[in-house]
């Protein structure tokens, strides 16, 4: 990427988090920049997920400042967030599983107002509704599954729908945790595709353990360990970095 502009999107200053004796984060600052899309990796109990709920609002951080479109968001709730244009798919699915793909649509969109689930039945004949939910499900391709149970949907047509509901929000920038996990290989490929279009509506902060998704789409990548930013940079940095490949990459290519 060039010219990247200078103001982030999204700022972490100094973020730390404790549960007991446990540091899951520990002064960790992040950038994410117009356009961008800003990977975090590391091994499992580095603090990934902590750190992506410290940032869309479900954990407060201990000490230090996060910043979304130059406002302090530090002590607002996930809604609030949200309505700052802060979207997020999740590495568990939260999506409602009796409902069809058009209703989990909906209900995005009806979030973005703050009062989802209030007089559902009515909120599924707002037409304004129903335009942004079937844009975005055209959008990754699940529009002809509109009808369709989410619970017959295959796993990866899932993450396609979290997507989707994201994109109801009209989102700012996104906080992605995992989306490749339990693709196939065509699957994995087909979301790479489609985020890497993404990014130019909105810079995404990906949480990852595809490496080969990671390497291919990222502008910048930070490793996490035990809580800690061991290193940030291009991907070619960070396959070079001897501290990250003795930490995570290197532990990677041995297993």
């Amino acid at each position: 990427m060039t010219d990247m502009p200078r103001e982030p999107v999204l700022r972490t200053e100094s973020i730390s988090k404790s549960f007991g004796a446990l540091k899951a984060s520990n002064n960790v600052s992040l950038t994410l920049y117009p356009g961008e899309i800003h990977a975090l990796i590391g091994p499992n109990g580095a603090g990934k997920s902590t750190l992506i709920k410290q940032i869309s609002g479900g954990l407060t951080p201990d000490a230090g400042r996060i910043e979304v479109l130059g406002q302090d968001v530090t002590a607002l709730d996930t809604v609030a967030r949200a309505r700052l244009g802060l979207g997020r798919t999740f590495q568990i699915s939260s999506l409602a599983m009796e409902f069809t793909v058009l209703q989990n649509a909906v209900l995005g969109a009806l979030g973005a107002r703050g009062n989802a689930f209030s007089f559902f039945r009515k909120v599924m004949k707002d037409a304004e509704l129903l335009a942004r939910a079937e844009e975005a499900l055209k959008r990754v391709g699940l529009w002809q599954d509109a009808g369709k149970r989410t619970a017959d949907l295959s796993h990866g047509q899932r993450r396609q729908l979290e997507v989707a509901v994201a994109l109801t929000l009209k989102p700012r920038l996104f906080l992605m945790d995992e989306p490749m996990a339990g693709l196939g290989a065509s699957g994995s490929k087909a979301l790479t595709g489609f985020l890497d279009e993404l990014r130019q509506e909105a810079p995404i902060l990906l949480v990852e353990h595809d490496m080969d998704a990671v390497f291919a789409l990222a502008d910048r990548i930070s490793v996490l360990v035990y809580g800690e930013v061991i290193a940030t940079g291009t991907a070619d940095e960070i396959r070079q970095d001897p501290q990250v490949r003795q930490a995570y990459l290197g532990d990677e290519e041995e297993a």
